[in-house]
């Protein structure tokens, strides 16, 4: 089987192997594990590998590198309008070769391979919606227009659209999913959390303003203000970083607030361990990976109510869900830090939950869709 990945994730080449995000490529190497070749369309970086970058787990990868293109401002518009032409001719001849078309989604390139997939309505196709389904979410135009294509059985035929929740009213080529981090065999005890010591925090994610990261420090820094033995540690790098950093120096954050930049899966792991709280203030997620897998380490996951989310948490039984109002969200969790046994409650239902969606499930389900 002739494989063909169409995605905006950025990819880096190195030691002859070709690295990208480490979350997305652990998914592609399930999907790619028993196909004879892999085509991939993807823009191509010359930065260099991080902590979070890992290679593809294949021995016949042909890629085929486009350039990346936003709309942001007048001069990329106008650039734009050239590229756009030679990038569809090449996702078109990389889905003349393809068996089985797959399209990351939403994104720019995906916005495109969701329009030259038309022309081939014979062809298996599957596509990951990584963003929120959720019909009545504001989203830009890009993003609705995908949606739009993807679910319309006119124009997109003989693809299956896995998505993150159940939505009512959605097409019958629509699949709710979810995605994984940990196999059975990472099924350890859970470590027991009490609050005699101090009571850790954990944000994983890009530090920029979608993800809101000011807010899960300024909602550790006022339980820290009223006499809670709080700290925070956030995971990850972003355009917000230098603001965050001024912000703890300015209001002497520094011995409960702790910037850890980019760490390896062991570290982060580490983390979720050790710590009572995996929080998440973002304004918009798919499946978020990093609070499905704060909860598979028994942290109660303490997010905002998007996409999938509200399901995710059971609507509150197994953990916080904050409508960013920093007072009320205080009281929220200082209502659960006086009560240890609803936490540990809370904790137990996390972890119980999360450990259903391992990678064992996910690759059984993912051969049945390569079969489909």
């Amino acid at each position: 089987m002739n494989f063909v990945i169409i995605t905006h994730v950025p990819h880096l080449f190195e030691q002859n192997r070709y690295f990208a995000y480490a979350p997305y490529v652990r998914e592609m190497n399930i999907w790619i594990k028993n196909v004879e070749k892999v085509i991939i369309v993807a823009p191509l970086s010359d930065a260099k590998k991080t902590a979070i970058d890992i290679y593809y787990e294949h021995k016949n990868i042909e890629f085929v590198e486009v350039n990346s293109f936003d709309v942001l401002n007048l001069k990329a518009i106008f650039s734009t309008f050239f590229k756009i032409p030679k990038i569809c001719w090449q996702i078109y001849k990389a889905m003349q070769k393809a068996d089985h078309i797959h399209l990351r989604c939403p994104g720019n390139i995906g916005l495109l391979g969701c329009l030259v997939q038309i022309l081939f309505p014979n062809k298996i196709k599957t596509a990951k919606y990584a963003g929120n389904w959720d019909p009545k979410s504001k989203q830009p135009l890009s993003y609705k227009l995908q949606k739009w294509i993807l679910s319309n059985p006119f124009l997109t035929r003989n693809m299956q659209v896995l998505v993150y929740g159940e939505w009512e009213g959605s097409s019958k080529n629509i699949k709710a999913f979810f995605t994984a981090t940990y196999h059975e065999s990472d099924k350890l005890p859970v470590v027991s959390k009490d609050f005699q010591k101090e009571i850790r925090f954990v944000f994983v994610g890009t530090l920029v303003k979608g993800k809101n990261p000011l807010y899960a420090i300024q909602l550790v820094e006022k339980l820290f203000k009223k006499g809670n033995n709080v700290a925070l540690t956030l995971y990850g790098e972003g355009a917000e970083r230098s603001h965050l950093e001024d912000y703890i120096v300015q209001n002497n954050l520094d011995k409960i607030i702790l910037l850890a930049g980019n760490q390896t899966k062991e570290v982060v792991q580490k983390a979720y361990e050790q710590s009572h709280f995996v929080i998440l203030p973002s304004e918009s997620e798919g499946w978020p990976k990093a609070i499905a897998e704060g909860m598979f380490w028994g942290c109660v996951p303490v997010a905002t109510p998007v996409s999938c989310v509200p399901f995710m948490l059971d609507y509150g039984k197994r953990g916080v869900l904050l409508e960013i109002d920093l007072e009320n969200n205080v009281q929220q969790l200082k209502t659960l830090l006086q009560n240890e046994t609803d936490f540990k409650i809370k904790s137990q239902k996390a972890s119980d939950w999360s450990r259903k969606y391992t990678l064992d499930v996910f690759e059984r389900d993912i051969k049945k869709l390569l079969k489909a």
